[in-house]
């Protein structure tokens, strides 16, 4: 990818259990090898952070379903930024620190999560990515995204 993508945070999601959906927190610490702090998904493996475009979630209200950021579960709700065509290890910038590596594109859901009860359907299995972080700190609502 040659051109440098901007784009913006629109909310900072975290929740206590796997599976549900995630609460607009405003701003979070990333945590080097762990994700956002106090976030049920944080540990040492390749999915650290979830992220998800608003663009992924308008195609889901435009089915006429009243769904809100956090209720995919993913972490960071972007916009701007076309998440689902970056390449696996592909490095984004948010704000003034924060480093993150893709480390997944979608994933496979197993079983119906809660989110899918509730929403409705998940556009996470297929449009959500999933990043380690590089670089800690800060994350917050309103935060450039830099892909590139």
């Amino acid at each position: 990818m040659d051109k440098v993508q901007k784009g913006r945070v629109l909310a900072v999601n975290i929740s206590e259990e796997k599976g549900t959906k995630k609460t607009n927190v405003q701003r979070c610490a990333l945590l080097k090898d762990f994700g956002l702090k106090d976030d049920a998904h944080g540990g040492p493996w390749h999915r650290q952070v979830s992220l998800l475009a608003n663009e992924s979630i308008e195609k889901i209200r435009a089915k006429g379903l009243n769904v809100s950021y956090g209720d995919f579960a993913e972490n960071i709700t972007t916009e701007g930024v076309d998440l689902v065509h970056l390449p696996i290890g592909t490095i984004i910038r948010i704000g003034s620190s924060v480093i993150l590596r893709v480390t997944q594109i979608g994933k496979e859901c197993h079983t119906r999560c809660a989110i899918y009860y509730q929403a409705g359907d998940c556009v996470m299995p297929k449009e959500g990515i999933f990043a380690e972080v590089v670089n800690e700190g800060e994350v917050k609502v309103g935060d450039e995204i830099i892909i590139g």
